[in-house]
């Protein structure tokens, strides 16, 4: 009689976890689903691959190199070789066919490049200043933009008929001004050269556009 009931028992114990088990099943199913596991929580608190992308961050991405090129465009320059920066001489003569020419050379002195286009003013001047003759005329030509690095030159022709030959009244100037092109200070050269025409027949002066170099 023993020995039948202790399986009995055994059998109505394991029924009974059983049991437990079932109704444990079926809460779970009443409740909806299972909580998220660990790893479903890491990807939901991920962000979201349009975050990264977002317009307003591409934008403010975007606003230092916008800043920087204003910046570059705020430091331009003009381009234009000013009086100040420029030396003027006067070449050595090149006599022709009844003609006296003369380089007018401008230099850039000073330590960045610019540039010159067009023909040079020119004035003969007496001690006190007075310009002797009228301003030279203006050569045909076709002007070239010039780029003088520093220490680099321009030159023009400075030409007018030999008085001895065209009979023309002179005057023995003290200096030359020249004007660079597009300004309106002068720079102040000493005339060596002996008298000039400045009025009558024949005493016209012309000048020619700047070409690169210090002369022919």
């Amino acid at each position: 009689m023993a020995n039948t009931s202790q399986p009995v028992r055994r059998t109505a114990l394991l029924a009974g976890g059983l049991a437990v088990l079932g109704l444990l099943s079926a809460c779970g199913s009443e409740n909806g689903t299972p909580p998220p596991s660990h790893s479903a929580r890491a990807s939901d608190a991920a962000p979201s691959a349009g975050t990264a992308t977002d317009p307003g961050t591409a934008a403010a991405a975007g606003t230092p190199s916008d800043t920087a090129g204003s910046a570059s465009a705020s430091a331009r320059t003009d381009g234009r070789c000013h009086t100040s920066e420029l030396r003027a001489a006067v070449g050595r003569l090149d006599p022709g066919a009844g003609q006296r020419n003369f380089p007018l050379v401008l230099t850039n002195t000073s330590e960045r490049t610019c540039t010159v286009y067009g023909y040079p003013g020119a004035a003969f001047v007496d001690a006190s200043g007075r310009q002797l003759g009228p301003d030279p005329e203006r050569a045909p030509g076709s002007p070239e933009t010039l780029t003088l690095t520093p220490g680099a030159s321009a030159w023009a022709g400075l030409s007018f008929s030999s008085p001895e030959i065209s009979g023309a009244r002179t005057a023995t100037p003290a200096a030359l001004l020249v004007t660079p092109p597009d300004e309106r200070a002068s720079l102040k050269v000493e005339w060596t050269a002996g008298a000039v025409p400045v009025g009558g027949k024949a005493s016209s002066v012309s000048v020619t556009a700047l070409e690169a170099g210090s002369g022919p």
